[in-house]
């Protein structure tokens, strides 16, 4: 089977290290004109809007009402399409471990991280893609990899990091994991879905994390730390690492920070969920934004349909007064075309939709 992150164009990974570089100036190729500003705030304005916060034992708690739970779940996933979690059952310690390893990594030898650098014709490993000669690149470095299933893990990947990073972040996916499948049945059960429906593309699934390091930036409103975009997954879970706020959304047509509770999750519903859930629930444009003084660090685990699923909205959503919105396509063919292109806000699920006479 042909590579899944192989694109027709030419790819090639740099590695700029940025986490051992020093920055009096911000190199061109970093410099974002186009960047759109965030919501302007004064002092005596309406407070900004904050992303809803669900708490997973209250949704574990059979004494609670699940009606009322899950409608507010469903509201928050087609308004947001973000939400933080509580109470996720990932514990305190867990976390502090998984921050002193990845801190770690990111100030390895330049030479010892070379050994994961991103081979060309590939978006695995650690670097920053290159689709095209004059790409603006983003204020980061980044380590990509498919996690799940076992089978299509790259063996210098996740398997040659050093073993306590690789044992703790095992650990890691372990339980997020147990999170997520737990988020897609209350999922499917907000949009009156058999679970059965939902398990069989995701359990076993294409999983994948990102670990990125944001340095400090002299001028940070002039560059980007992750290019504007809507996920292609099902569902993408985040964990800022070092606790430094960096994650901006866009809502009702202008940008807005998020603000982080402690040791909280942000869930973000992706375009696939768009997609399964035929236009109910909404994938939403984000960014990440960086900071003079301080380095962000975060890690986003990606949830996805197995590679031989098909994917398009689920059938006993279909009817005469609700047709179908989106194409179906394999799960391959949808990564290989999303893989091709230059993220670019939601253009990806835009070319999904069934257009007027098809």
């Amino acid at each position: 089977m042909a590579n899944v992150f192989r694109s027709t164009g030419s790819v090639l990974g740099v590695m700029d290290d940025m986490a051992r570089m020093p920055f009096n100036t911000i190199p061109q190729k970093y410099i974002r004109p186009e960047r759109e500003p965030l919501i302007q705030t004064h002092r005596h304005s309406i407070p900004l809007p904050t992303i809803p916060v669900f708490d997973w034992k209250s949704f574990l708690d059979p004494a609670n009402d699940r009606d009322t739970q899950l409608h507010n779940l469903f509201s928050t996933c087609k308004d947001w399409g973000f939400f933080q979690v509580v109470n996720h059952g990932v514990s305190t310690e867990l976390l502090g471990k998984l921050k002193i390893e990845i801190e770690k990594f990111f100030q390895l030898p330049n030479e010892e991280k070379k050994k994961y650098q991103i081979r060309p014709g590939d978006v695995q490993g650690y670097g920053t893609v290159i689709r095209c000669k004059d790409q603006k690149l983003d204020w980061g470095d980044r380590f990509y990899a498919v996690i799940n299933p076992l089978r299509r893990r790259k063996p210098y990947l996740v398997p040659e990091l050093p073993p306590s990073l690789r044992d703790t972040l095992e650990t890691y996916f372990k339980e997020v994991r147990k999170l997520a499948m737990g988020l897609f049945g209350l999922l499917a059960e907000a949009i009156k879905i058999e679970m059965k429906e939902m398990g069989e593309l995701f359990e076993d699934g294409m999983q994948s994390v990102r670990m990125t390091y944001y340095p400090p930036c002299p001028e940070p409103e002039l560059v980007v730390g992750l290019t504007p975009h809507s996920d292609a997954t099902g569902i993408t879970i985040l964990h800022q690492v070092n606790g430094v706020e960096g994650l901006e959304i866009k809502k009702d047509g202008v940008w807005i920070p998020v603000r982080f509770l402690a040791d909280a999750f942000v869930v973000n519903v992706g375009d696939i969920m768009e997609i399964l859930s035929n236009g109910a629930y909404s994938s939403i444009e984000h960014r990440a934004a960086v900071n003079k003084e301080k380095e962000r660090i975060s890690i986003a685990m990606f949830f996805n349909p197995k590679f031989e699923a098909e994917i398009g909205p689920f059938k006993s959503l279909i009817t005469p007064e609700n047709p179908a919105l989106f194409r179906r396509i394999l799960m391959e063919d949808y990564f290989k075309d999303f893989f091709s292109q230059n993220l670019n806000g939601k253009s990806h699920l835009e070319r999904m939709k069934i257009k007027s006479g098809e």
